[in-house]
C-alpha cells in the first residue's frame, strides 16, 4: 500500500499542521464554512498556510462560496487547491477553475448506486474528485460527519482524474478502505481528532501509517 497520499482536513492549529507534515501527509485542509467546528477565518488560514512546511499541499474547503468569498480567500492565503464541498454545478466548478487558475477538487456525496453518475459529470470538469459519504437529510454539515458509505459501490472503479476517498475513515479502518476500494488517496478529519476541530498528533501518525501499510512498532513491556 505504499504511495498512498493522505489529506488531513479541518486543521485549525499550527501544531496540527506540523503534525500532519511530520506524519507524512500530502495535503492539509482548511475549512471556510462557519457552521463547521473546524471553521477558520481568512487571517487564521493565512497564518497556518504561511507556516506550513514545504511540500504540504494547502487546500481550501468551501461550500457554495461566491466569487467575493473566493476572491478574499485566494488573495490572502497561499493555496495549492480549492475543494468545493457544496452543491456547485459542473458549470460552476469549471468557472471557478478558470477564474482562479488553481486545481479544483469537487466533493461528491455517495449513499447508493444512484449517486455514482455524478462522479463522471464532475470528473469532466474538475482536477480531482473527493468521494465522500452523502450527508444525511437535514445535516448541518455537508461533510465531516464521521460517516462512511458502502465502499463496495466504488470497488474497482476508475475515473479519468485522480480521486480521494473520504467519510468515516479512522486509523483502524484506513488499510481496509484502501484494500476494498483501491483508493490511492484518503481524506480524514474527525477520525484523527481529540475534539471537534482539535487534532490528535498520535492519531494523525497512526492514520498515515495505516494508510501506507506501515506496521506499528511493538511496544516493549517492562
Amino acid at each position: 500500500m505504499t504511495g498512498i497520499r493522505v489529506k488531513i482536513c479541518g486543521l485549525t492549529r499550527p501544531e496540527d499542521v506540523a503534525a500532519a507534515a511530520a506524519a507524512g501527509a500530502a495535503y492539509c485542509g482548511f475549512v471556510f464554512f462557519e457552521k463547521s467546528p473546524r471553521h477558520v477565518c481568512v487571517e487564521q488560514a493565512r497564518a497556518l498556510a504561511v507556516d506550513a512546511p514545504p511540500g504540504l499541499a494547502k487546500v481550501a474547503l468551501v461550500v457554495n462560496a461566491d466569487d467575493a468569498a473566493l476572491d478574499a480567500i485566494t488573495a490572502a492565503v497561499p493555496l495549492d487547491m480549492l475543494q468545493l464541498h457544496g452543491s456547485e454545478t459542473p458549470e460552476r466548478v469549471a468557472a471557478i477553475r478558470a477564474r482562479y487558475r488553481l486545481p479544483v477538487m469537487k466533493a461528491v456525496g455517495i449513499a447508493s448506486a444512484e449517486d455514482l453518475p455524478a462522479i463522471d459529470r464532475y470528473a469532466a470538469v474538475a482536477d480531482q474528485i473527493l468521494i465522500d459519504a452523502k450527508a444525511p437529510k437535514g445535516a448541518a454539515l455537508p461533510g465531516g460527519n464521521g460517516l462512511a458509505f458502502d465502499w463496495r459501490l466504488i470497488a474497482g472503479r476508475r475515473w479519468p482524474v485522480p480521486w480521494m476517498l473520504a467519510g468515516g475513515l479512522t486509523p483502524e479502518n484506513a488499510a481496509q478502505a484502501v484494500a476494498m476500494t483501491g483508493a490511492r488517496q484518503l481524506d480524514v478529519s474527525s477520525g484523527v481528532e481529540a475534539a471537534p476541530g482539535v487534532k490528535d498528533a498520535a492519531k494523525i501518525r497512526a492514520f498515515v501509517d495505516a494508510a501506507q501499510g506501515v506496521r506499528p512498532v511493538p511496544r516493549l513491556v517492562t
